[in-house]
């Protein structure tokens, strides 16, 4: 059970709106401190997974226009003596709902689309280590540059921005998502110009085809990314890296091209689309059904319009990738 509380500071006169809330939603404890010399008081809800989410959109609902007003979630360790288990009712058993509120998945996720110093340094290094993997043809050197890349993280930011509506965060997680790409792609392709033995290993070449069992192996490892953050299980975000890793086709393009094999160059560039398109889509699906949207009815009519857009937008480009994939095969085939 993983229990939360919610620190809720407000000014003095607004104490006994933020008591009725607890009762009102039967939060498993609730105290407070009187006020300090501030005029603000400290109150702490200790709530149970799946009403936190009701919990925080009643405290934005009141606490909306106070200026003064804070909600803090800390989590919590263990406490004594342990809750009593909630009759199962059909509400308390959905399990379609995320298990971690909106702010806390927003503020989970928003940190891959930091566009900062770190972002690219890690994705300079990852390339350089990921290249190096590839052209040994070692399994170990690739699936460490999987784990420290970046650039997961700002499609998996893109999905939950198209959710949101928070047209700010999409913006972000393209602009993250696209630096990420081309640098990667333009330092390997210095590596494989630059490189002087034969770019022909194993691991190269299986990226370079990429068959329709890519695409579900894509869409499933998107969905697992989004699904383990929306039920706070983010350490399984390491196994997805290493399943679907956006990385290793870039390398593999870079090295390619500049190395002047065209056709390695042209079906790596095509696995890494399928991996983006799926990633994206199967992670927006998997919001959806778990009910991540906005708080307000005015935020929800615009993250709809938002929401029809992306998904048409990534199935056309799956069903166009599908079609190409299938063509390139038959051709290759025969």
């Amino acid at each position: 059970m993983s229990l939360k509380i919610l620190e809720v500071i407000v000014d003095q006169s607004d104490v006994e709106l933020i008591v009725d809330i607890a009762k009102q939603h039967e939060v498993l404890d609730y105290w407070y401190t009187p006020e300090s010399g501030e005029g603000r008081s400290h109150i702490r809800l200790l709530v149970r997974p799946e009403k936190r989410q009701t919990v925080m959109d009643a405290l934005q609902s009141v606490l909306g226009v106070t200026e003064n007003a804070r909600v803090v979630i800390q989590p919590v360790e263990a406490v004594w003596p342990l809750p009593e288990k909630e009759p199962v009712s059909e509400k308390s058993a959905d399990t379609s709902r995320t298990q971690i509120t909106r702010e806390e998945l927003y503020s989970e996720i928003e940190r891959g689309a930091r566009l900062d110093n770190n972002f690219f340094l890690l994705t300079f290094l990852s390339t350089i280590v990921a290249s190096i993997g590839l052209i040994e043809n070692s399994v170990a050197i690739i699936i460490g540059a999987m784990v420290i890349a970046p650039l997961l993280g700002p499609n998996i930011a893109l999905a939950l921005g198209s959710a949101l509506g928070d047209s700010e965060l999409i913006w972000r997680a393209l602009k993250a998502n696209f630096s990420g790409i081309i640098t990667a792609f333009i330092l390997s392709c210095a590596i494989g110009y630059l490189w002087i033995s034969p770019i022909d290993s194993a691991e190269l070449s299986s990226r370079t085809n990429v068959g329709l069992d890519g695409i579900g192996l894509a869409l499933a490892s998107g969905a697992a990314a989004a699904l383990s953050l929306t039920t706070g299980l983010s350490s399984v975000l390491v196994g997805v890296m290493v399943a679907v890793a956006l990385l290793p086709p870039i390398a593999t393009a870079g090295l390619m091209l500049g190395s002047e094999q065209y056709q390695g160059a042209i079906g790596a560039g095509l696995l890494l689309a399928v991996n983006i398109v799926c990633i994206n889509l199967s992670a927006k699906l998997v919001f959806l059904f778990k009910g991540v949207r906005p708080r307000t009815w005015s935020e929800k009519h615009k993250a709809s319009q938002s929401v029809r857009l992306y998904l048409a937008i990534w199935i056309i480009s799956l069903l166009i990738l599908a079609v190409v994939i299938y063509l390139r095969q038959t051709v290759i085939s025969t």
